[in-house]
């Protein structure tokens, strides 16, 4: 058994303790499932290896859900836009922002909605060339996943 000595803050107040230790710690038991085979390095193609592309929060332009991920259905009600190609919120926040208007042409990465989500506003951008053909929130609204914040032409 052995004792140890520390120093410890408090509310400001820096106090030294000792602590007796008074058994080993337990060996940590097996793992219930075991771990997946090693595959070698060169049998992992490069795109099993590198993370999939797609939208870090807070880092710049968002475009939807990102490629191999599947967007939520709308949680909130709002109705979905009757053709055209919908651009739904990647994750759920407060609209800041939106900048354009239906009928106004717009380019591939310009700004639609911009969102704050735990406080840190997020780009919604265009994914393409077109037109907007409908908008379908605006500033102060609040939206989930998968909401449709704009419908391009």
């Amino acid at each position: 058994m052995t004792i140890r000595r520390f120093r410890v803050s408090v509310d400001g107040e820096t106090f030294e303790v000792e602590v007796e230790e008074i058994a080993s710690p337990r060996p940590s038991p097996p793992p219930l499932v075991p771990p997946p085979a090693a595959v070698p390095p060169a049998a992992v193609p490069p795109a099993a290896v590198s993370p999939p592309p797609g939208p870090v929060v807070g880092s710049g332009p968002v475009v939807g859900p990102g490629p191999g991920r599947a967007a939520a259905p709308p949680r909130t009600g709002r109705t979905q836009p009757a053709g055209g190609e919908r651009v739904d919120a990647p994750l759920p926040g407060t609209v800041v922002s939106v900048p354009v208007q239906p009928e106004q042409s717009v380019k591939a990465g310009q700004t639609l909605a911009v969102l704050e989500a735990m406080k840190m506003q997020n780009e919604i951008v265009s994914p393409r060339d077109g037109r907007v053909r409908e908008v379908l929130v605006k500033k102060g609204d609040t939206v989930a996943v998968g909401d449709a914040l704009v419908t391009l032409e």
